[in-house]
């Protein structure tokens, strides 16, 4: 699976688990304690999604995170892509039944969280196991795509710290599980697009978010996943060291630079990216800098409007451009 944001992994990297040895120790200890005075018995379906702030962190996620992998959506109220996916990841935590916890963070209310994660752009989702904290993905991705995520952090949690999850009370009442999110009328196309992604077939990708954006040209996740679409197409036959040498050698050359920046892009150096074609822009006029502008606005897109990235760079943009 393609990741949403270039810079992030959208699986989990078992080599980013350290100290594997000590948090095991530490979350068997723990589980031992649990034991010893009673454990906490089961829960509701209600409490497999719990607030977080930064004073209720340590209680709620690092001590949790003896028992069960937690998962911690990073979100805010302005954020659209957010009220996409914080519903879907809600409706999972119920769907597993315990073997994950979701944490919901609000950044505008918990900066500190989010400068200790260091958080560069939301929806962000994080994953802290036996106190280990891992990376998953950035942004609004597929449900397929989060559904294997998960299951990879559960076989993490299970196999190296032996967490086995905490036990839901299946009489709990209905109406207290988040109530499902109802099927899109384009589901079935994004996640034909997403498919297409994962084959390397990104001319089958870049039509089928064309097709969404047809009947709903506003669709957050279609523009983002035409916008990753097109740059993956484009930079799959590139020879890298050509191009990076053609751009080194012709500095006033539109073309060389914005084959270099979508490099730039895919290998997660997204600032070199933006400040690579902001400098074109400057340096060019005419249908030169239209080209190198008009490139900019589309990369933008695979990141994101509202990563701080982007919007540092459209206030470069600005003042070059007037």
């Amino acid at each position: 699976m393609q990741p949403r944001n270039m810079s992030m992994s959208g699986v989990v990297d078992l080599a980013a688990v350290k100290a594997a040895g000590e948090a095991k120790a530490k979350a068997e200890q723990a589980r031992a304690q649990a034991a010893r005075t009673g454990g906490a018995g089961a829960v509701t379906p209600a409490a497999l999604v719990i607030d977080v702030d930064e004073a209720g962190f340590e209680r709620d996620v690092l001590q949790r995170s003896a028992e069960v992998p937690v998962v911690i959506d990073f979100w805010a109220e302005w954020c659209e892509p957010c009220k996409q996916l914080g519903p879907l990841l809600e409706r999972l935590a119920v769907e597993y039944n315990g073997r994950f916890l979701l944490a919901k963070v609000d950044v505008d209310a918990n900066q500190m969280l989010m400068q200790q994660f260091g958080i560069q752009g939301i929806p962000a989702v994080f994953a802290v196991v036996a106190g280990q904290a891992l990376p998953l993905f950035q942004g609004a991705a597929p449900e397929a795509q989060i559904r294997e995520t998960l299951d990879q952090l559960i076989q993490v949690g299970e196999q190296r710290f032996g967490l086995t999850g905490i036990t839901v009370d299946p009489d709990a009442p209905a109406d207290a599980a988040p109530a499902e999110v109802p099927a899109g009328p384009y589901d079935a196309l994004l996640e034909a697009a997403a498919s297409a992604l994962d084959a390397n077939d990104f001319g089958g990708a870049v039509q089928a978010y064309k097709n969404v954006l047809t009947d709903d040209p506003g669709n957050p996740e279609a523009k983002l996943g035409l916008a990753q679409a097109e740059l993956l197409g484009r930079v799959q036959s590139m020879d890298p060291a050509a191009v990076r040498k053609e751009a080194a050698e012709k500095p006033d050359d539109v073309n060389a630079q914005i084959a270099a920046a979508d490099l730039d892009l895919v290998g997660g150096h997204v600032e070199d990216a933006f400040g690579r074609l902001v400098e074109a822009v400057r340096r060019t006029t005419g249908d030169e800098r239209n080209t190198a502008r008009l490139r900019l606005l589309e990369l933008f897109e695979v990141i994101g409007p509202e990563d701080p990235r982007v919007t540092a760079a459209r206030t470069a943009l600005a003042r070059v451009l007037f």
